[in-house]
């Protein structure tokens, strides 16, 4: 189960690059269910992800190199493309997506839970501007879909 809260920020934090930082790539083999495949680095996966937005059943499983080029070109619209920083937010870790290609301009950070009342009770820092985890527009299936203009 992943259970997962997002916001669009109002600014990056200080000195983004003392952060561990991952490229990732992931494009979409159907949106409903979501079924998706993700190079994270030199690691690839095929995920499936249930209905929901807070909370919803997530399953991972590893690909090779092998397989997640074979499958990329079956994919249907945008392969999105961005660097993910994690950033310390204890207990909690943030996941700074700072988008690019023509997702230029979007960042969105991601908090994981363990619990829904954890979620629901979470203060964000001050660097968060909106909560659109309820949004689907945000929603990076939904983004492979579709190019709205987030560069405002």
């Amino acid at each position: 189960m992943e259970i997962e809260r997002k916001f669009t920020i109002k600014e990056l934090p200080e000195a983004l690059e003392k952060y561990p930082c991952k490229l990732l790539e992931q494009a979409y083999l159907n949106v409903n269910p979501v079924v998706r495949i993700r190079r994270e680095d030199d690691t690839y996966y095929l995920t499936y992800k249930g209905s929901g937005m807070l909370a919803r059943e997530e399953y991972n499983l590893p690909l090779n190199e092998e397989s997640y080029f074979h499958l990329l070109p079956k994919a249907d619209g945008n392969i999105i493309r961005k660097k993910r920083y994690l950033i310390p937010c204890e207990p909690y870790t943030i996941e700074l997506d700072i988008f690019e290609d023509s997702f230029a301009g979007l960042k969105i950070a991601e908090v994981e839970f363990p619990t829904e009342e954890e979620a629901n009770h979470f203060i964000p820092p001050e660097w968060f501007d909106q909560d659109v985890t309820f949004d689907r527009r945000y929603h990076n299936s939904n983004l492979s879909q579709s190019k709205p203009d987030f560069t405002k």
